[in-house]
């Protein structure tokens, strides 16, 4: 799907990793493993589920988004301020894919 790794334009973050042993907090399944971007300030900018993945946007984007794609509903772990993306959709490509997680880090900074 994404490797956030590889996006450019992106600054320093970290990583949480919730395995299926310890609590989930985060609405996902305890059976996944769940992946949280942070920043360095400890906002998160981006989850990655076993079969989605979840970015911060803004209200208008939001809406523009779950219009346009079948794939994209609003994030669980953002709730209004995000989406929710399935992997298997595949209905955004890659530079959208890049661009979203782009803006979600630079909303997070603020």
């Amino acid at each position: 799907m994404i490797e956030v790794e590889k996006v450019s334009g992106i600054g320093e973050f970290l990583v949480e990793k919730f395995k299926p042993e310890e609590k989930d907090d985060f609405g996902g399944r305890k059976e996944e493993e769940i992946r949280v971007f942070k920043t360095l300030g400890g906002k998160a900018f981006f989850v990655d589920r076993l079969h989605t993945i979840e970015v911060r946007t803004d209200k208008q984007l939001k809406n523009l988004l779950i219009k346009k794609y079948e794939s994209v509903m609003e994030s669980r772990y953002f709730g209004r301020g995000g989406v929710e993306i399935v992997k298997s959709g595949k209905q955004l490509n890659e530079a959208e894919l890049c661009d979203l997680v782009r803006l979600s880090y630079n909303l997070s900074l603020e």
